[in-house]
């Protein structure tokens, strides 16, 4: 199978969408031309292929652009707008937590209002707290939203296809730091469904539930506790709402331990939800603390050591499993 970088994968999906069903368009800050000169880049080369109709770069102004999405959602259109940077999306959240998130509540159940809003995240690239703020947790908490963050190019390629063609708005979250790795994806209309977690090793000492490039880091601590003599299963959420709970019960079945890796901050972080699941659903099962592998509860910082040493890496997932074992 062919390789693609994940942020070419991520327009091929876009291409995809584009070409199957002429409702899609795609809008945001810089998505036709300036900062996405670069041809991994997701949105690189797609206003010369379909035009300025379905290729808009916006003013900046986050709210607009969530606004421009919500409307036309609602008049039937399949909007895929772009919020630059994570936080951001405070900017959007009125129109996206208050409006799109609640209209077929308020409709009764009877209407479906499609749109996607693709989000970059992560930090390690010295950008300030300021645009490195992971607020996965904050949209996963609003009610009629869904949300993906990937790992893989074939996963960032498949959560897309089914976010755009998906009837309810949907969070695509982007980890910046991944759009540069290579990985097989699939040709063709190939999606990855909504709400289903992936094994991506199996064991059986321990549960690590992971997503976005905290995968990798989980790995990293498998093969390093592999030495040991200690089995980690590694489990890849890939959509956390909706959530695959049977996944993370069913690991946890046959582990009897969890840690719980993101790359935001730990309190009130989505591995909080993870632990609650597990103590509330999976109690019986476990033979020792829930163990939550996090960043600190701080703004990221600027400096490249400082911003390191705040990222959740694998010596510390490797810590935490230890002091369950």
């Amino acid at each position: 199978m062919r390789e693609l970088h994940t942020g070419i994968a991520i327009r091929e999906a876009l291409t995809l969408a584009m070409e199957m069903d002429e409702r899609v368009f795609v809008a945001g800050e810089g998505v036709g031309v300036s900062i996405h000169d670069n041809p991994i880049m997701p949105t690189h080369g797609l206003l010369e292929q379909f035009g300025e109709r379905r290729v808009k770069d916006t003013p900046v102004s986050e709210a607009a652009i969530a606004g421009l999405a919500v409307g036309a959602s609602n008049m039937g259109l399949l909007p895929v707008v772009e919020i630059m940077f994570f936080p951001f999306i405070t900017l959007a959240s009125d129109m996206l937590v208050n409006h799109a998130a609640k209209l077929r509540y308020l409709s009764g159940g009877k209407s479906g209002f499609p749109l996607t809003v693709r989000v970059k995240a992560g930090m390690g690239f010295q950008a300030g707290c300021q645009h490195s703020h992971n607020l996965e947790a904050w949209m996963a908490h609003a009610p009629g939203l869904k949300v993906t963050f990937a790992s893989t190019p074939a996963d960032a390629k498949g959560l897309l296809l089914s976010a755009i063609f998906d009837p309810d708005p949907v969070i695509v979250v982007e980890e910046m730091g991944l759009y540069f790795m290579q990985g097989e994806v699939p040709d063709g209309d190939v999606r990855v469904p909504l709400g289903k977690a992936r094994t991506v090793r199996p064991g059986m000492d321990a549960t690590v539930v992971a997503y976005g490039g905290a995968v990798y880091a989980a790995l990293a601590a498998a093969e390093t506790l592999q030495e040991e003599g200690v089995s980690l299963e590694v489990i890849d959420l890939r959509t956390l709402v909706p959530l695959d709970k049977d996944a993370v019960l069913e690991s946890l079945g046959r582990t009897g331990r969890l840690v719980t890796v993101h790359d935001a901050n730990k309190f009130c972080g989505f591995g909080a939800e993870l632990a609650a699941i597990a103590a509330e659903e999976g109690f019986a099962s476990l033979k020792a603390p829930v163990r939550r592998v996090a960043a600190p509860n701080t703004p990221v910082p600027f400096t490249p050591p400082q911003e390191q040493f705040y990222k959740p890496g694998a010596e510390d997932i490797v810590q935490a499993v230890r002091s369950i074992l």
